[in-house]
């Protein structure tokens, strides 16, 4: 019975992990706290569950750093025209997205726009909230019931 139990915790305690990794936007962003960021590639992870940018620059209140920038993941970024060898380590890029709430340089990416000027959108979980919350409003209105309520990020803080 005792290994019974163990290995069924084992077993929740595993599959659990990729849930934990994945959050919502709003439980790391704050969407009252747009930013622009400006300066150069330092690295670019192509991986699940997020693909990440780091960027040595300047945000717009002209705040320096070392920027760690999340997009989504390698399957949405494809979608929206990405690919893997996308960035290079010294490009230049503009990043327009929103502020970590803890006050850290990291940032939920909007949109990533290199030196070639096309801007790229970066699949943030920003807009996976407001997709749910538009589609929970369209099954809604379906079966009849008030899909009255604005999109907003899941988890806190709410947009008027």
């Amino acid at each position: 019975m005792k290994s019974v139990l163990r290995a069924a915790t084992i077993a929740i305690a595993v599959s659990g992990v990729p849930v934990l990794a994945h959050h919502p936007f709003a439980a790391e962003y704050d969407w009252k706290k747009p930013v622009t960021i400006s300066g150069t590639v330092a690295r670019f992870d192509w991986r699940n569950p997020h693909s990440v940018i780091e960027v040595n620059g300047k945000d717009d209140h002209g705040k320096e750093g070392r920027w760690t920038v999340e997009l989504g993941g390698p399957a949405q970024l494809q979608r929206m025209g990405w690919t893997s060898t996308q960035l290079k380590t010294g490009d230049k890029v503009t990043i327009d997205g929103w502020l970590a709430k803890n006050g850290s340089e990291k940032i939920s990416a909007k949109s990533v726009t290199p030196a070639n000027g096309h801007e790229l959108f970066a699949a943030s979980s920003f807009f996976d909230a407001q997709a749910q919350t538009a589609s929970a409003q369209k099954r809604n209105a379906t079966q009849g019931t008030s899909g009255t309520a604005t999109p907003r990020p899941t988890g806190s803080a709410q947009k008027p």
